[in-house]
C-alpha cells in the first residue's frame, strides 16, 4: 500500500508525540500533524524558564537500556564527550548533552540515606541496631517464605524488602506520593519501576563498588535506580524537545499548539476524523488523517469518541486515577543544609539531584535541586535553585490553595525539617501539572478491557505515559512512539509490540 499523500494525527507534542513526527518524517512519506493543547513542547518532560532560572518537570534523567534512544538522544544534541573530540567546547556550545553524576538520597529523622538503600554503615548508625536487626530478620523470613501470589504493590514491597524495611522506608513515602494506601495499589506498578531491585542486588552492587570505579553509561546490566552517571541537556529536557519540535517543522511536520481535540468519529475498524478546538479562538475544526496517534489521557481519549461504544469502556476509562503535581520554585542565597560528603561541589552546595523526603510532619515529597542536573539551569551559580515537588489531585486542599499561600506553606516546610533558613529566600514560583502520572488503582484492573477496544481500529495507536496509562520513562514512551512508526510501514496490525514495551517478565523469587 502506498503511504505518499497520507497524514498522521498525533494529539500531544511530549516526547512520544514528537518522536513519532520525527520518525515518520526521517523514514516515510507520511506528513505529521501534531495537535497539543497546550502553549508547551515536551509535555511534562518540558523546561520552564523562570527569570532565566530553568525547572525541570518531575526529574528527567537521560539514561535508557536501548542503545537506540541512547543513539537517537545523542543524535540530536551531541554528548559533550563527542564535542570535547571534535575540539568544540562544551561549555561554549548550546547544544550538548552533559554527563552527570548521579545522587538522589532518602531525607528520614533529619539525616540523609542512601537511595536506593543500602546497607552500609551509615544506614546503619542513622537507623540503631534495634531497627537494623529487625530489617534483617524481616527480610530473612520473606526470602524464606515469600508471598506467592503478589496482589499489591504492598506484597511486591515486602517480597523485595521485608516488612519492616518496607515500613520504614517504603509504605509512609508511596503513600504520600500516590494518595493510596499501598494494599490498594497494582504489583504493576512496582514491576514498571522498580523492576528487579531488591536488596540483594543492592549488596552486590556495593560489593562491585568496592572494586571498581568504572561506572560508565554502558553499563547495561545494573538495575537503572542504581546507574550513577546520566546524560542532560544543558538547558533542561525541554531543550531536547524544542530542538526537534524545530526539526519536524524543518522537515515539514506541522504543529499546532493551543489546539484541544474535542471529538474523534470512526468507521467499521477505522478512525476517520477528529474535532479540535482552537482554543485561541475556540474555533472548531475537523481534521481526516490515514493514522491516528494519542498520547492523551485514556480517559478524555475515550470520552472523545462520538460514535456509540461499549457502556463498560467508557466506565472503565472513566474510573482510571491520576495523580497531579505541583511544582514551588525557590532561589535561594544558599541551603541551610550542608554538605558532608566526600565530593567537591561549587559552593559546596549537597550533590544531590533529588533529595526523597521521608519525613512524615510534612507534605513535601521531593526537592530538586538544579544546580546539580546542569549548572546552566541557573541564571546566577552562586544562588541555589531547587524546586519542590508536592503530589496531590485535583480539587485536592493543596490543589485549591492560592499560589501565594501554598509558597509560604511550602517554605515553612523546608524551614521545619531545618533545610533552609526563610530569610534565604529570594525569589519564588509555583506551577501546576495535570495528569502527570497514572495510578494503578480503582479501575486500572479491567484496563484490558479498554485495550481491547481502542486495539480494534487498526489506524489508532496508544503511545506514551498517558496515552497508554502506563507509568513509563519518557525512554518508553519513545520506544511506544518507534514501534508504532514502524508497526505502520510494515503494516502490522497487532499492537502487541506496543503493550509489551516495559513489561517485566514474571521471575521466580530468589535470594
Amino acid at each position: 500500500m502506498s503511504r505518499e499523500n497520507k497524514t498522521a494525527i498525533i494529539v500531544g507534542a511530549g516526547p512520544a508525540g514528537l518522536t513519532t513526527a520525527y520518525e515518520l518524517l526521517n523514514k516515510t512519506d507520511i506528513k505529521p500533524i501534531i495537535f497539543e493543547m497546550t502553549d508547551d513542547i515536551g509535555g511534562i518532560s518540558k523546561t520552564i524558564n523562570y527569570k532565566g532560572n530553568r525547572i525541570d518537570i518531575g526529574g528527567h534523567r537521560f539514561f535508557s537500556k536501548s542503545d537506540r534512544v541512547m543513539q537517537w538522544w545523542q543524535n540530536i544534541l551531541p554528548l559533550q564527550t563527542a564535542l570535547s573530540k571534535n575540539g568544540s567546547d562544551p561549555e561554549k556550545a548550546d547544544k550538548v548533552m552533559l554527563i552527570r553524576n548521579r545522587l538522589s538520597r532518602i531525607f528520614f529523622l533529619r539525616k540523609f540515606f542512601n537511595y536506593p538503600v543500602s546497607l552500609n554503615m551509615n544506614t546503619i548508625i542513622n537507623l540503631g541496631f534495634i531497627r537494623m536487626l529487625k530489617i534483617g530478620f524481616s527480610y530473612l523470613q520473606i526470602r524464606l517464605f515469600p508471598i506467592k501470589e503478589e496482589k499489591s504493590l504492598e506484597d511486591f514491597f515486602i517480597n523485595r524488602f521485608g516488612s519492616e524495611l518496607y515500613l520504614t522506608f517504603f509504605k509512609d513515602y508511596t503513600e504520600k506520593v500516590w494518595g493510596v494506601k499501598c494494599n490498594q495499589i497494582k504489583p504493576e506498578w512496582g514491576a514498571q519501576r522498580i523492576k528487579g531491585l531488591s536488596v540483594t542486588k543492592a549488596l552486590i552492587h556495593a560489593f562491585r563498588q568496592i572494586f571498581s570505579k568504572d561506572f560508565s553509561l554502558e553499563q547495561k546490566k545494573i538495575e537503572t535506580s542504581l546507574i550513577e552517571q546520566f546524560m542532560y541537556p544543558k538547558f533542561g529536557p525541554g531543550q531536547m524537545w524544542e530542538t526537534v519540535a524545530r526539526m519536524v517543522e524543518k522537515k515539514g511536520g506541522k504543529i499546532f499548539k493551543r489546539h484541544k481535540v474535542t471529538g474523534i468519529k470512526c468507521e467499521g475498524n477505522r478512525i476517520t476524523e477528529i474535532k479540535v478546538r482552537d482554543e485561541n479562538n475556540n474555533e472548531i475544526k475537523s481534521q481526516t488523517g490515514d493514522y491516528f496517534l494519542s498520547t492523551m489521557p485514556v480517559k478524555e481519549l475515550i470520552n472523545c469518541f462520538e460514535n456509540k461504544i461499549p457502556h463498560d469502556v467508557r466506565e472503565i476509562a472513566n474510573g482510571l486515577a491520576y495523580r497531579d503535581l505541583i511544582t514551588v520554585g525557590l532561589l535561594l542565597k544558599k541551603l541551610k543544609i550542608k554538605n558532608e560528603t566526600k565530593i567537591k561541589t561549587f559552593n559546596n552546595l549537597i550533590p544531590d539531584n533529588w533529595i526523597y523526603i521521608q519525613e512524615r510532619d510534612v507534605r513535601v515529597g521531593r526537592i530538586q535541586i538544579f544546580n546539580n542536573w546542569s549548572p546552566y539551569m541557573v541564571q546566577n551559580p552562586e544562588n541555589v535553585w531547587i524546586g519542590l515537588e508536592y503530589f496531590c489531585n485535583e480539587g485536592s486542599s493543596l490543589w485549591n490553595m492560592p499560589d501565594g499561600d501554598f509558597i509560604k506553606f511550602a517554605i515553612n516546610e523546608l524551614s521545619k525539617i531545618d533545610i533552609i533558613e526563610k530569610d534565604d529566600v529570594i525569589d519564588s514560583t509555583i506551577i501546576r501539572m495535570k495528569n502527570t502520572y497514572p495510578v494503578y488503582c480503582s479501575t486500572y484492573d479491567r484496563f484490558s478491557v479498554v485495550r481491547s477496544f481502542t486495539d480494534k481500529f487498526e489506524n489508532l495507536f496508544l503511545i506514551g505515559r498517558n496515552g497508554m496509562h502506563r507509568y513509563n520513562n519518557q525512554d518508553h514512551s519513545m520506544l511506544s512512539a518507534m514501534i508504532a512508526v514502524e508497526n505502520i510501514i510494515n503494516e502490522i496490525k497487532t499492537k502487541d509490540n506496543i503493550w509489551n514495551i516495559n513489561i517485566e517478565k514474571k521471575k521466580e523469587l530468589r535470594v
